[in-house]
């Protein structure tokens, strides 16, 4: 049974999404325009993760408008890796795994049809950080991703995203899937609700599975978030996570700053 969900969530993460939420938008950045995200999120990690016991990712990601539903960017992590003091390993902090982006918006959604839209984004991860203290992976990673995004109501909007990794993990430092044979299937959806103008709230499920369904080798996890608008232009964001398996992790909460140009 637990396979079975597992297998429903990541056909229905990775992180690469409009944040504070996993689970990516179809949206992309107007043309000649930049969209910045700063994000900073504390994990307390599975028992799996020992001698590693928490977690701090700051992330900063940047995205530029390249073409008419086109656009092209950017992440980098600055990671705290923090270890159980009695073995003796020191804590581990730097910069992780360079992630170069690219969204493609096939089609937008429009009020006279029942379709929605529908994005493709391409993720290519270089391992630039330090793998013997596990701030990198050590390996590249090559990612697709199709994300759908339907309105339901003025206020209400359901995203969901499906995606493989074809070669390559999903780790940021400890956190991710560790499997670096085969293909890893990834997995999101969300469901939003605009309070007001100013306050946007959701709630989501997002995981991952290799292609050898090994629960050791699994990631599910729950988020909540929010979005506070202070400007047309600059938004903080919210979130609280949960999760199971090793690659999730057991309690997180995060916050970040959205800015546009």
């Amino acid at each position: 049974m637990r396979r079975l969900l597992l297998l429903v969530f990541a056909i229905a993460v990775a992180g690469r999404a409009q944040q504070p939420f996993l689970t990516d938008d179809a949206d992309v950045t107007d043309v000649r325009h930049v969209h910045l995200e700063l994000f900073t999120e504390h994990d307390l990690l599975q028992r799996g993760a020992y001698p590693a016991v928490r977690q701090n990712t700051t992330r900063l990601q940047v995205t530029y408008g390249l073409l008419d539903r086109l656009e092209i960017g950017f992440d980098y992590p600055l990671l705290f890796i923090y270890n159980d003091r009695p073995t003796g390993i020191p804590n581990a902090y730097g910069l992780g795994d360079l992630d170069l982006q690219m969204k493609y918006n096939l089609r937008r959604e429009r009020k006279d049809s029942r379709m929605p839209a529908i994005s493709l984004g391409l993720y290519i991860e270089a391992p630039t950080g330090d793998s013997a203290n596990q701030l990198g992976s050590g390996i590249a990673d090559y990612w697709l991703n199709t994300i759908a995004q339907k309105t339901i109501t003025d206020r209400i909007m359901l995203r969901v995203n499906a995606g493989i990794l074809f070669s390559g993990n999903t780790l940021t430092g400890v956190v991710g899937i560790k499997s670096t044979r085969g293909v890893v299937f990834t997995g999101a959806s969300s469901l939003t609700y605009r309070l007001n103008r100013r306050w946007l709230l959701g709630g989501e499920v997002a995981g991952g599975l290799t292609d050898q369904f090994g629960l050791g080798k699994a990631q599910l996890q729950e988020q909540f978030g929010a979005k506070y608008a202070l400007t047309k232009s600059v938004g903080l964001d919210f979130a609280l996570t949960t999760g199971r398996f090793e690659g999730s992790p057991r309690l997180g909460g995060a916050f970040g700053v959205s800015v546009d140009f």
